[in-house]
């Protein structure tokens, strides 16, 4: 499973790294250290705490995560299969997506909840780029 530094994690839930940093420092987020001494936050563990992030952004009188060009940059909290269709739910700081496409473009990508993706929002389709 994919882990991320307190900057990416920062960058994925729209915040700074200082605000990731104090929310690992306060446990409510764990993290682990690689090799290097690095804190990682594991995909998984990431995911789950951006949903929490999410629901509890409208309630903060913070400044909305925005995007350029209809790009949301976030993390993968669900994917749900079917026979032929899918639905991906992304967490792109305060705003959650979901897209329902083909059950083999997401084997393709290889969405797993946890890893890194891109939402791009095009009229009333949302496309999912793989990053």
């Amino acid at each position: 499973m994919q882990s991320y530094t307190i900057g990416q994690a920062a960058r994925l839930l729209g915040v700074s790294p200082d605000t990731a940093r104090r929310w690992a420092d306060a446990g409510r987020v764990a993290t682990h250290r690689d090799e290097a001494g690095r804190r990682l936050i594991d995909g998984r563990a990431l995911a789950a705490f951006s949903i929490e992030v999410g629901q509890s952004a409208g309630s903060e009188d913070e400044d909305p995560y925005t995007s350029a060009r209809n790009a949301f940059p976030g993390i993968v909290t669900a994917v749900k299969l079917g026979d032929v269709a899918a639905q991906v739910e992304i967490q792109a700081g305060p705003h959650r997506l979901v897209s329902l496409l083909t059950r083999e473009a997401v084997e393709e990508l290889g969405l797993e909840v946890g890893m890194q993706a891109t939402a791009r929002v095009k009229s009333t389709s949302v496309h999912i780029d793989r990053t």
